[in-house]
């Protein structure tokens, strides 16, 4: 089996998406001394369980606000998803679709930032109906 280990954040303005994904989630961004814009996303520390990514240009127009999901949505853990929503609109971004149960699982919503990227948040919890 093949397993994901990296993702990619594509933004018309990497630059502003930088606060606010670091503001959400604690990411840390180091940008790539390469030929193009890119930056290293650490996502956690060292032997933890995730991956890491990357953030970069655009290479085609945002997604519109209208567009059903044409791709693959990250999701990560929190605390508290009450609390990060609030956050996600806090830094700019909005809700995209509002805290739900995935039963036995946790709670679940997704937010967009400031680019229309949408991010799934989810609050583990076993109690969930």
């Amino acid at each position: 089996m093949s397993r994901v280990v990296h993702f990619e954040i594509h933004a018309s303005n990497p630059e502003t998406l930088i606060p606010f994904y670091a503001g959400l989630l604690g990411w840390k961004f180091t940008k790539w001394e390469g030929p193009v814009d890119y930056w290293m996303i650490q996502t956690g520390a060292e032997g933890e369980p995730g991956i890491n990514g990357g953030l970069m240009r655009r290479q085609g127009p945002s997604p519109s606000a209208t567009q059903a999901v044409n791709g693959f949505v990250c999701t990560v853990n929190v605390i508290n998803v009450d609390a990060s929503v609030t956050r996600a609109n806090e830094l700019g971004g909005s809700l995209a679709l509002a805290k739900m149960a995935i039963p036995g699982v946790g709670w679940l919503a997704y937010v967009k930032d400031l680019d229309g990227n949408l991010l799934g948040l989810m609050q583990p919890d076993p109690s969930a109906i």
